[in-house]
């Protein structure tokens, strides 16, 4: 197992209840063949340049360890989230 780390941002007009549970079903697929060693939520901040006219959004930062079938199946589920808008997914080296 490998350790990964992925940092994706919800849209800012989404409800708190919404964003809790965005957070929690990408929490399960993690935790489903992996392991979950920090997860924060950054809040919302003000992006870099503008994301389909949308100026903010709600940094969630998660530190895990899965397979890399794990990882696939998080960025296809990311990909297709509404509620997303940007994700990166990086091998941690440390």
């Amino acid at each position: 197992m490998r350790k990964y780390e992925v940092m994706y941002i919800i849209r800012p007009d989404v409800e708190q209840e919404a964003v809790q549970a965005t957070v929690e079903k990408f929490q399960g697929i993690i935790q489903n063949g992996g392991e979950i060693t920090k997860h924060e939520v950054l809040g919302k901040r003000r992006l870099a340049y503008e994301i389909n006219k949308v100026r903010d959004g709600i940094y969630v930062l998660v530190n895990f360890t899965a397979a890399p079938e794990v990882v696939a199946e998080l960025e296809r589920i990311l990909k297709i989230s509404d509620e997303v808008i940007r994700y990166l997914i990086t091998k941690d080296v440390a």
